[in-house]
C-alpha cells in the first residue's frame, strides 16, 4: 500500500479551490427524451484535505423547488493514479452516491461508474473542463453500457472576487 506521505500531492483539482458562483441547467427528464433544462444559480467552496490528496466541495444549490446543500468529496489513489468522487446531497444524508473515478488529460477529467437507477444498470460518466477561466462540469448517464450518453446536468463556476483583492 502507497503513503500520500511520501508522494507530491497532485494538482489536478487545484482550479477549483476557492469560492464560487455556479450556474447550474439540469434535464427535465432523465430518460425521456427530453429538450428543456431548468437552470439556477448556486455557491460552492471548495478546500483541499487529505494533505492535498483530496478536496471536500460544499455546495448551495438554491433550485426552484428549494434551496438544499450538496458536498463533493474527492481523493486521489497514489497506486491507481485516479481519483474517486463521492457525492453527498443534504436531502438524504445518509447515502453516499456510487463514486466515479478517473482521471485528467490535458485539462480535461474523465470520471465513470456502474450505477443503478430506478431498478436499471446504468453508466454514470462526468466530465470536467478545467481548460478555461471558467470551469464546467457536465454528468451523462448511459443506459446502454456506453454506447450513447444523454448529459442531464451542467455546470458553470465563477470564480468569487474577494472584496480585499478586486
Amino acid at each position: 500500500m502507497s503513503s500520500t506521505a511520501s508522494h507530491p500531492a497532485p494538482a489536478d483539482f487545484d482550479f477549483i479551490i476557492g469560492d464560487w458562483t455556479v450556474h447550474h441547467e439540469r434535464l427535465d427528464g432523465i430518460f425521456a427524451g427530453a429538450d428543456t433544462w431548468t437552470a439556477f444559480e448556486g455557491l460552492s467552496s471548495t478546500s483541499k484535505i487529505l494533505g492535498g490528496h483530496g478536496n471536500l466541495e460544499d455546495n448551495l444549490l438554491k433550485h426552484p423547488s428549494g434551496d438544499f446543500h450538496a458536498v463533493a468529496l474527492r481523493s486521489y489513489s497514489v497506486a491507481d493514479d485516479e481519483w474517486s468522487i463521492w457525492w453527498l446531497d443534504g436531502r438524504n444524508p445518509t447515502q453516499l452516491d456510487t463514486p466515479v473515478r478517473g482521471a485528467f488529460r490535458d485539462g480535461i477529467g474523465t470520471f465513470v461508474a456502474s450505477d443503478v437507477l430506478n431498478d436499471v444498470p446504468i453508466r454514470v460518466r462526468f466530465i470536467w473542463d478545467a481548460t478555461g477561466t471558467h470551469p464546467t462540469w457536465e454528468q451523462a448517464f448511459s443506459n446502454d453500457d456506453g454506447s450513447t450518453w444523454e448529459t442531464n446536468w451542467r455546470m458553470k463556476f465563477t470564480a468569487v472576487q474577494n472584496a480585499a483583492t478586486s
